[in-house]
């Protein structure tokens, strides 16, 4: 099966380079009658596209997206809908002096050892561009989750170790560092800057809460709901790391302590577990934390090898992201909602 479909009833493929002509994806499984807000969707594309401020890469893309297929006056069909974005700012000639040669914490090496041919246009399908067609297509997931009253949210809780101490959601979409903190927003800010004086890059942690989902929702054993969530935010190239509610904090802890007690009417005094038990969703909210790693395209020289295996130096120019945290947010609450949209259907399926 090819690694770029993903669902099993709400089923997205996304195709397309970050050079070539267009990116795009099919969402097939979206129910009929769905409301299609085709200003929501561009506002979704506008969070993630690149310009966006100086902590962001300088490519200009207006990320418009045209509907191909499987909407009619603005509603859903229940056929496949295919969402499709033009490229119009390539710069291929950026990377003409490292055709050969292997860019550290890159997928380049590995493209190139299991295919023997690589798209050296910004990395082609291995591109953080390739979201875009993520974001499209998790916008239509989030259309859907919203007649379920599902919302998610994520945001920046720590850019370049400078940690978001204060949470005012309203905050989020105020900054370009998407932190809910107003002062570690501007700290982060400078911190990136810092970075890109000096040619370097910065990483950081992002969370998503995600309220409004029933108990029940999930698969037993190999398709459990956090298992999927995690799938999907490693599916990012940036990702490194998950964990859920308490997360790694919780091997430190007694079961004593772990442990959610359950109060009358079916809810929980605490949320250690992150809303998933057993990877079927307890109805409290989700709550899952991912570390992004720092940019891998940086401008300082660096080691590497070329396609001979020969030792070379290389310094990476072009237009590239000092922070790609701010960026991947709207990305995780996409892939999110798309997981979320498949367990929702599936879910329909487990009992009469």
């Amino acid at each position: 099966m090819s690694g770029s479909v993903f669902g099993k009833i709400f089923q997205v493929s996304t195709f397309g380079e970050s050079h070539g002509a267009a990116l795009g994806a099919i969402v097939d499984g979206m129910p009929a009658g769905v409301k299609i807000d085709r200003e929501f969707l561009n506002n979704e594309m506008l969070r993630r596209r690149p310009g966006q401020s100086a902590m962001t890469t300088a490519r200009n893309e207006s990320d418009q997206v045209e509907i191909l297929s499987g909407v009619l006056d603005d509603v859903s069909t229940g056929t496949p809908i295919a969402l499709l974005i033009r490229n119009a700012d390539q710069h291929s000639k950026d990377y003409s002096n490292i055709a050969e040669i292997f860019r550290p914490g890159h997928a380049d090496f590995g493209y190139f050892a299991k295919y023997g041919i690589r798209d050296v246009r910004g990395g082609g399908r291995s591109s953080g561009r390739e979201t875009c067609a993520r974001v499209a297509a998790g916008a239509l997931a989030k259309m859907f989750l919203k007649t379920l009253n599902v919302n998610i949210c994520a945001w920046s809780s720590e850019i370049a170790g400078v940690k978001a101490r204060a949470f005012d959601p309203e905050e989020i979409e105020r900054n370009p560092a998407r932190c809910p903190d107003k002062t570690a927003a501007l700290a982060m800010q400078q911190a990136a800057a810092d970075a890109r004086s000096r040619g370097d890059s910065v990483g950081g942690i992002v969370k998503c809460r995600i309220s409004g989902i029933p108990a029940g929702w999930g698969e037993p054993v190999f398709d459990k709901l956090d298992a999927r969530l995690a799938y999907a935010m490693l599916s990012l190239g940036g990702v490194k790391g998950i964990e859920f509610g308490d997360g790694f904090a919780a091997a430190g802890l007694r079961g004593s302590e772990n442990n959610d007690p359950m109060l009358p009417g079916k809810t929980f005094a605490s949320n250690h577990a992150g809303g998933i038990l057993g990877g079927i969703s307890t109805g409290a909210e989700i709550d899952f934390t991912i570390a992004v790693k720092p940019t891998p395209s940086i401008s300082m020289e660096q080691n590497t090898v070329n396609i001979r295996g020969e030792a070379q130096k290389i310094t990476i120019t072009g237009r590239h992201d000092p922070c790609i945290v701010p960026r991947i947010i709207p990305v995780v609450e996409a892939m999110a909602a798309i997981v979320l949209a498949d367990f929702a259907l599936l879910n329909r399926c487990s009992k009469l």
